[in-house]
């Protein structure tokens, strides 16, 4: 079986969650999906690469292997919706779009979701849980930043066309309101990106659950709209377009850590 996730350690005090770039299947989800759904299309694509000069920057990196159709890891285990508007569950059996993911009668028992739960979910939470903790520990305070993308137009998740980013604090909840403060004013320096804070994407369950400003532990979620870096359509990593959007993210990353390194000066 696949490894659950990939986890880089590394030298500052920030870990980038990234719960959906995972393209890999058990063979019981696989037997059952749909033609459509083996082409993965709500994969959050290519994020591990996008990030890339962050982790070159020092930032330790925990990326999921299995494919968000196998179990979403940012959804708690008990499967309490997050959201009262559209979504999807710790289990997913649609499409974004709400078409099924499975062919009839094939969707994975009670037997597949709790071993799935017991061999793919909890890894990855206890390696994030973890890595957060040895950050803190080392540092004093610890960033976790959860790395999301997501189609520009998604009819029955959100009305019109996304913002480029989507940064969510769970309403300000799971960092120090002057750290998202800071992130919008940097993003202010790239007025060719839209943003928005709290908006449709207030922060899934790894933001809501290990975001504790009052513990030194200060989560952000960051939702892409994917048109800022790939084609939409092929889903192919654009070199031109990620080039102009790390510029961006390059600088709220080091925002973040000047923010931090403040506040520990106080």
């Amino acid at each position: 079986m696949t490894n659950a996730f990939e986890l880089h350690q590394g030298r500052l005090p920030l870990l980038v969650s990234m719960p959906h770039p995972g393209t890999q299947l058990t063979p019981e989800i696989a037997s059952g999906l749909t033609t459509r759904a083996r082409r993965l299309e709500d994969t959050d694509w290519h994020i591990p690469l996008l990030y890339q000069p962050i982790r070159e920057l020092g930032a330790s990196v925990l990326s999921a292997n299995y494919s968000r159709y196998v179990v979403d890891l940012n959804r708690p285990a008990d499967d309490k919706p997050l959201y009262s508007t559209a979504t999807t569950g710790l289990f997913p059996d649609t499409f974004f779009d709400g078409e099924p993911l499975f062919e009839a009668g094939k969707a994975p028992d009670d037997a597949i979701k709790a071993a799935i739960l017991h061999t793919v979910w909890q890894p990855y939470h206890q390696a994030l849980a973890q890595e957060l903790a040895r950050l803190r520990d080392t540092f004093g305070y610890a960033i976790l930043w959860d790395a999301h993308s997501i189609k520009s137009v998604v009819p029955r998740l959100f009305d019109g066309k996304l913002p480029d980013l989507n940064f969510g604090t769970a309403d300000g909840a799971s960092c120090a309101p002057e750290l998202s403060t800071a992130l919008l004013a940097c993003s202010e320096a790239f007025p060719h990106y839209t943003k928005v804070l709290n908006g449709r994407f207030k922060g899934g369950y790894i933001t809501r659950h290990y975001g504790a400003p009052q513990q030194n532990i200060h989560a952000i979620q960051l939702e892409v709209a994917q048109c800022c870096y790939m084609d939409e359509t092929s889903f192919a990593f654009s070199e031109e377009k990620s080039e102009a959007f790390r510029q961006l993210l390059t600088s709220l990353i080091n925002t973040a850590l000047d923010w931090g390194k403040q506040r520990l000066s106080r």
